[in-house]
């Protein structure tokens, strides 16, 4: 679109004002950034359907109340404390066919919702591929076809991954053609057969795909673009997802996963050995750009649509990615988060932070069990010496199975295309673009500053650390680097030893072998 096109059209919440929106994976780390974003920044929606599974002993709306209770949504409490009556929980599950969703709630979106964000996905890499293929591709052909019913849709947001397509080293904003599998027929497959007998063909099924979320997010991507030929659909991808770069929290986050846990663990010192390639880049992008660029995508399509170009057509891909040419290197990046956490130490740490990065898998095995297993073996004998729950050799299992799981992320690197992206935040309206313009956060900020607040943040919502103890996490933070050298010293003596005995054996064996 021109400027003059761009002036004319609507802004963003204006588009957005009157409007009811469905979105599904709501209550996930992406799903409430943007329920908090659509709530502030488009204060004008008409209602948010959440599609929300309930618990056991814990029903969708007591779910949906919990959610709202985190920090997350502070600022929306003190600047608009009755918008939380926009959100309407609808009872579902995206492993049920049909979304799982009652007539009744079937027939309130029909009347009502305009545009959908289908967030949700199953994200772990140790689930079966019936599962998967059930959450991540049948739902999406369900949301499709809810999508078909809608009175009034304009614009349906499909979440990818840029990693669906990592058979690829430079993954472009397009749709990929997948032939060897077809979506239509897995589905139908995992619908019949058990589990076990899928896992059979699971090697087949997933060629050369790492594992079975990547393989499903693809497949995925093929069901959104069979049915753009009839529904306004877009793709986002993001990279790897991090914390908030600027809003509503710097930093926020509510769960372990991703790089932030990762700083944490090596922080805390039960990470000390790294199956990784640190000379190559990652791709990581904030989460409030991903959020903003999904807003944005589902705009546009909407807009397109009032210009009445809804002519059949590939949908729109846009990779919520960062350029790889300015992407920090993993060792960069390592190096600075052991700068800011040394200079702000967590709590109770178990060793001073410090981690080698191995690529061969030999290596990796012996240094786990030399700097993982021995001492957590060490450790738990401690607790159960004074009476307290052992822990940390359990933990270490996870780390290790996690760590094969994501070794063909954490031993290669891509590169994504993102100039459709950077298209995407010029083409925002003027008036719109302090609450939604993203290109100029997603490559000039300073990567340090954000690593702090990230730590920063993870110290208080994750590890409830509180400042006022600072002074007592750096005292432990020294001693346990004088234990950390009295250790290394006491080692280095014992193998000095082992080599100086050994030596003198020899020398009195050579002087006895000349009488």
């Amino acid at each position: 679109m021109d400027k003059k096109t761009i002036d004319s059209i609507l802004s963003i919440p204006t588009f957005y004002s009157g409007r009811s929106i469905f979105i599904t994976g709501g209550l996930g780390f992406l799903g409430k950034v943007l329920i908090e974003k659509l709530l502030r920044s488009c204060p004008d929606t008409q209602e948010i359907f959440l599609l929300i599974r309930p618990k056991k002993n814990v029903c969708i709306e007591e779910r949906l109340q919990q959610i709202l209770t985190n920090p997350l949504f502070d600022r929306l409490r003190s600047e608009q404390p009755h918008c939380f009556e926009k959100l309407i929980p609808l009872n579902g599950n995206i492993e049920m066919e049909g979304l799982g969703l009652s007539s009744d709630d079937k027939n309130t979106l029909i009347k009502k919702v305009s545009i959908i964000f289908h967030v949700a996905a199953n994200v772990r890499f140790d689930i079966t591929l019936k599962k998967a293929v059930l959450i991540n591709v049948r739902s999406t052909r369900d949301i499709c076809i809810l999508g078909k019913s809608l009175k009034n849709l304009v614009a349906l947001v499909h979440v990818s991954s840029t990693f669906s397509q990592i058979d690829k080293p430079v993954i472009d904003e397009i749709i990929y053609p997948y032939m060897e599998v077809d979506w239509r027929k897995t589905i139908q497959v995992a619908e019949t057969i058990d589990d076990y007998v899928f896992e059979v063909f699971r090697s087949k099924y997933l060629g050369t795909m790492p594992n079975q979320y990547i393989f499903t997010k693809k497949l995925a991507e093929q069901v959104i673009n069979d049915y753009s030929e009839s529904l306004p659909c877009v793709i986002c991808r993001p990279s790897i997802i991090t914390p908030p770069l600027n809003e509503p929290i710097k930093g926020w986050l509510d769960n372990f996963n991703g790089p932030v846990g990762l700083m944490v663990g090596c922080g805390k010192g039960i990470i000390r050995v790294l199956y990784y390639n640190s000379s190559l880049r990652d791709n990581y992008v904030p989460i409030d750009i991903v959020v903003k660029a999904m807003i944005v995508a589902g705009w546009k399509r909407g807009v397109m649509n009032k210009k009445n170009d809804t002519q059949n057509f590939h949908p729109p891909v846009y990779n919520c990615s960062t350029n790889h040419s300015t992407n920090p290197s993993r060792y960069a990046l390592m190096k600075i988060s052991e700068k800011i956490i040394e200079e702000n130490p967590l709590e109770d740490i178990i060793w001073p932070p410090g981690v080698i990065t191995t690529k061969s898998y030999f290596f990796y095995r012996i240094l786990v069990l030399l700097l993982h297993i021995i001492p957590a073996i060490f450790i738990d004998g401690l607790l159960r010496i004074a009476s307290k729950s052992p822990r940390l050799l359990r933990q270490q299992k996870k780390i290790f199975i996690t760590s094969l799981h994501l070794a063909h992320f954490s031993l290669n690197e891509w590169n994504f295309r993102n100039q459709k992206l950077l298209s995407l935040s010029d083409e925002v309206p003027p008036s719109s673009q302090q609450d939604f313009g993203f290109a100029k956060d997603l490559h000039n900020y300073d990567k340090e500053l954000y690593c702090r607040n990230n730590i920063k943040a993870s110290k208080f919502y994750l590890l409830n650390e509180n400042t006022d103890r600072q002074d007592a996490a750096k005292f432990h933070y020294k001693r346990m680097l004088w234990i950390d050298r009295v250790v290394k010293m006491l080692i280095g003596i014992f193998f000095i030893r082992i080599i100086w005995n050994r030596f003198m054996n020899e020398i009195d064996c050579s002087r006895d072998n000349l009488v």
